[in-house]
């Protein structure tokens, strides 16, 4: 073989290697351009739809409180009489064992609406799903220590939602017209719900805890879930056959 030709051909190799290679990054670095000019489109869009996502929960959070600023009450003295108010459960122990300050108020606001001749009965409405938990059980408890008649004071075991309880107070209760009793954030929710279906409801708005700003943010994506059940129609878990509760005398 002829050595000229010999020594050349490591050169030659060594040649195509490099032209190889350079087309080989040529190629990465476009297609690392590429993936990175998609990626910033996509998490442009990302955050725009997320900002736009936000927005129309805010406005729907804004707009419930608008729709329903007249049937919430805050003073007992402008009240007007309903025969029963609804009470809606919560947990009565918040994770650190800690007594849940809602559930504290809601109970001393029902107390004041009964002290007062704002309402005449009770209904306990809340979640009943164990036998370890059960809302209107520990409600009706507490409010029996709290000196009110056992006579005054209903149960409603299946109000696992607002819309349940407000519902199934109306539907399966036969209460004509009642008044709520929840924090003013979550009564306007139920207030909501209760004008969607033509329930005569008006509330009374238990005192705020000092800290709420978490479940404040959660309340308006609730706003924006109960509007979407509400288009789609959804109704209580258990809505069976009527079981009217007694109304006062005069009613």
């Amino acid at each position: 073989m002829d050595t000229k030709f010999s020594l050349k051909l490591p050169q030659v190799f060594i040649t195509l290697v490099t032209m190889i290679d350079s087309k080989t990054s040529l190629k990465m670095t476009a297609l690392s351009l590429w993936h990175r000019f998609h990626l910033k489109k996509m998490i442009r869009w990302m955050y725009y739809v997320s900002v736009s996502f936000l927005l129309i929960c805010l406005i729907i959070d804004q707009s419930i409180s608008f729709y329903v600023r007249d049937s919430v009450f805050e003073d007992v003295d402008k009240l007007p009489y309903h025969p029963y108010g609804v009470v809606l459960g919560t947990s009565k122990y918040v994770a650190t064992g800690k007594t849940n300050d809602y559930y504290t108020n809601r109970l001393a606001a029902a107390k004041t609406l009964i002290d007062h001749q704002k309402v005449s009965y009770l209904l306990l409405s809340g979640d009943n799903r164990t036998s370890q938990y059960n809302e209107p059980r520990t409600m009706l408890r507490d409010l029996r220590k709290m000196n009110i008649p056992k006579d005054r004071l209903f149960q409603d075991f299946a109000g696992f939602r607002t819309l349940d309880s407000v519902v199934r107070a109306n539907k399966v209760f036969q209460v004509p017209s009642y008044t709520i009793i929840s924090q003013k954030f979550h009564c306007e929710r139920a207030l909501f719900i209760a004008k969607h279906h033509d329930i005569d409801a008006i509330c009374f708005a238990a005192k705020q805890p000092d800290t709420y700003l978490g479940t404040r943010i959660r309340e308006t994506f609730a706003r924006v879930k109960a509007i979407f059940d509400l288009v789609i129609g959804i109704q209580p878990y258990f809505l069976g056959s009527p079981e009217p509760l007694p109304l006062p005398d005069n009613e």
